[in-house]
């Protein structure tokens, strides 16, 4: 019995990605399928990085296939392909960055800093290129959890090259100043400042960019919104009321320029001792998926206040790069393929195919 493409496709229409939820064929993720006899190759090409799952889904590929009645072999590749996205009307996506990521929080004090960077170290380590932007100009905590010294270099006196530690490119305010020195700016040296460090920062082949966005809605969120093409926002808060108090005005001002919501992580969700095992919702619970069931957002995932992440971050060691194995470092790689699922869900950016036109008075 001969085997055609379309009863592979069949085969595969079957097969759920465990990450989308849908199946490869109607997500378009199944590329160069050849059938010749009994041989069957294909690619599954993912649009979002997921390095830790490929053996996983080419494992349920090749079994769906492998039972189809006159296949004698199944040869699968899977990869990921990261493409670039809308971005708010009016703006171009930037020629080297293909994604732009703000983690932003209503108030200071509730771990967007922590989950920024971990969020970066795991999209890294699920196979893409990424950097950090610390748009936090008047308490850049960047350098310090990324465990980064020193100074960036110029190879052109107009660009500077990004520093990079645990596979992640960065720039940050506090690589330029002396860590004790503070930044008594004006709101519009600020927001230069911020424009600066994206744009003259000679970031290299970037898929994501991760931004480290400071607490509040004010002018850094304002020129993040009118001038720089974001992708998207992921809004993080503890479940404390005060805090989704907050919270919510972030996500509404997003909305309110155009920017879409990828999700909400919640921080510090419970505390669980470290001599007694015993779990407590110190700062409530229920907050974040309650925040986004009113305001039809998906929720992403909670973090567990602990002593470890805290420590590892604060040593320059984030817990994906400390402890990559372990419960927490999951729950933000988690985290982070959501956010490229969602990133990779939207429409692509076209701006590139389409022709300059230029009018001209001769």
């Amino acid at each position: 019995m001969s085997i055609t493409a379309e009863d592979v496709k069949a085969a595969l229409g079957a097969v759920i990605d465990p990450n989308t939820g849908k199946d490869f064929v109607s997500s378009k993720e199944v590329r160069n399928l050849k059938v010749e006899g009994g041989a069957v190759a294909l690619d599954i090409e993912l649009g979002y990085p997921a390095k830790s799952q490929h053996a996983a889904i080419k494992a349920s590929v090749t079994e769906a296939l492998a039972r189809l009645p006159g296949v004698s072999s199944v040869n699968v590749k899977v990869g990921s392909t990261i493409l670039s996205h809308a971005v708010q009307r009016g703006l171009k996506v930037m020629p080297n960055v293909k994604n732009i990521i703000a983690v932003a929080s209503g108030k200071g004090g509730v771990g967007k800093s922590t989950t920024a960077v971990n969020l970066a170290l795991a999209l890294a380590a699920e196979g893409a290129s990424v950097g950090v932007l610390d748009a936090d100009i008047y308490g850049p905590s960047q350098p310090m959890m990324l465990g980064i010294s020193g100074r960036p270099e110029t190879l052109d006196g107009k660009t500077m090259e990004p520093l990079e530690n645990h596979g992640v490119q960065a720039t940050s305010i506090g690589f330029l100043i002396d860590p004790d020195e503070p930044m008594v700016w004006r709101g519009p040296m600020v927001t230069q400042a911020l424009q600066q460090l994206l744009d003259q920062t000679n970031w290299k082949d970037l898929d994501y960019l991760v931004v480290d966005m400071p607490p509040g809605t004010g002018d850094i969120q304002l020129t993040l919104s009118q001038k720089v093409p974001v992708t998207g926002a992921v809004i993080v808060t503890t479940p404390q009321d005060i805090a989704l108090l907050d919270a919510r005005k972030g996500l509404k001002m997003f909305e309110k320029v155009g920017i879409p919501i990828l999700g909400v992580v919640e921080n510090m969700s419970t505390h669980i001792c470290s001599n007694c095992g015993h779990t407590e919702a110190i700062f409530g619970e229920g907050g974040g998926e309650k925040m986004c069931r009113d305001f039809g957002v998906d929720f992403l995932g909670k973090l567990p206040l602990t002593l470890s992440i805290r420590e590892q971050t604060d040593s320059g060691r984030p817990t994906v790069v400390a402890d990559p194995d372990g419960p927490v470092a999951q729950v933000y790689k988690e985290i982070a393929r959501k956010v490229a699922i969602k990133v990779a869900e939207k429409a692509k950016d076209m701006s590139a195919k389409f022709p300059t036109i230029v009018v001209k008075n001769d």
